[in-house]
């Protein structure tokens, strides 16, 4: 069984509703994380792959990391203007892990990349970007014990086969 809900058909809807996405480029000797611009959805297929079998593009690929995108000045111009921000940055993270539960906690692969991109994020943007994961029914426990730095998610989305 896999451990993680496949996300291409995720990937090609956001491309088709003119949206973009951003992919996670983990560097494995660290904890660090950044958000990288993918260019189509047919694109991730040829990206190479990690020890986790994940697509991802090169350390030496340089690509747009979302973090660049945030605009602190162009955030407090929209608020003086009294509107909803949209200063680049992120809307969504599909949060991966193994454990979800219904409390937001996440049991991870045990590095913190998406716990420490989402708490400099928070320092960046003074927000952090909604956050889902997604999940198969068996990934669901009723407690995941966390850290002082883990960061909970807004939603845990999975397939209830008694709503059908």
């Amino acid at each position: 069984m896999q451990d993680e809900i496949e996300t291409e058909e995720i990937i090609k809807d956001i491309f088709q509703q003119g949206k973009t996405c951003f992919i996670p480029r983990y560097q494995f000797q660290s904890n660090h994380m950044d958000m990288v611009k993918l260019a189509s959805p047919d694109e991730i297929s040829s990206l190479p792959k990690t020890s986790w079998n994940i697509h991802q593009p090169g350390e030496d690929d340089v690509r747009e990391e979302a973090l660049s995108t945030v605009s602190l000045g162009k955030v407090k111009e929209d608020w003086a203007l009294g509107c909803c921000p949209n200063s680049g940055g992120l809307d969504l993270i599909l949060m991966p892990g193994l454990g979800f539960d219904n409390h937001g906690n996440r049991l991870g692969r045990g590095r913190g990349y998406y716990d420490t991109y989402l708490q400099r994020y928070l320092q960046l943007q003074g927000t952090k970007p909604y956050t889902i994961a997604l999940a198969f029914k068996e990934q669901l426990c009723h407690h995941v014990p966390v850290g002082e730095h883990d960061v909970r998610v807004d939603e845990v989305l999975y397939e209830d086969p008694t709503a059908l």
